[in-house]
């Protein structure tokens, strides 16, 4: 398996969340592989973008936004799911993907179809938060065959209070998936 490279994320935020479409994210933890195709995304553009966490300002939890590309960004919701973002575009740009569904591929345990359900299936907790991408543990990797992919853009969902940036098509999903969250 191959990890993608740190320049696949230094890249516009947009182009990054749709090309993360049917890639493959491997979580190694307690000698069990874990691995899920991506089949839907977010884009957060920066702390321009009112609904991403960035928009706050640089804080403790958003630190990891802020910092080089490839690198993970989870964070606790509700009191009870964590949820996994990829650091994209260059060093203090604070742009994010958030990765919403995987498909199972191997030894996910439970539904993966919602971004916390997502991190529960995959193991995947503040222990992650900062991972480098590229690590031997915890990496994204393009499948040996990618069979070309059909997509659909949405508004993000759960965003209402970022007024116009909550209307903007900034979710992307594999066209006619079953383990997408919401269609």
């Amino acid at each position: 398996m191959n990890k993608l490279p740190r320049t696949f994320y230094d890249r516009d935020t947009t182009i990054v969340a749709q090309e993360l479409l049917g890639k493959h994210l491997v979580h190694i933890k307690d000698g069990s592989r874990r691995i899920g195709r991506i089949v839907e995304t977010e884009a957060y553009l920066g702390a321009h973008d009112l609904a991403a966490h960035s928009a706050r300002g640089r804080t403790a939890r958003t630190e990891i936004m802020f910092g080089p590309p490839g690198f993970a960004y989870v964070y606790f919701i509700y009191g009870m799911y964590y949820c996994m973002n990829v650091v994209t575009e260059p060093e203090g740009h604070a742009s994010a993907v958030l990765l919403r569904a995987v498909e199972p591929v191997e030894n996910l345990l439970g539904r993966s179809n919602g971004p916390g359900l997502l991190c529960r299936a995959m193991a995947i907790d503040r222990q992650q938060n900062g991972c480098d991408l590229l690590s031997n543990h915890f990496f994204i990797t393009a499948p040996d065959t990618i069979d070309k992919i059909s997509f659909v853009r949405r508004p993000r969902i759960g965003v209402d209070y970022a007024k116009h940036w909550a209307r903007r098509l900034l979710r992307f999903y594999i066209k006619g998936n079953p383990h997408v969250s919401r269609h």
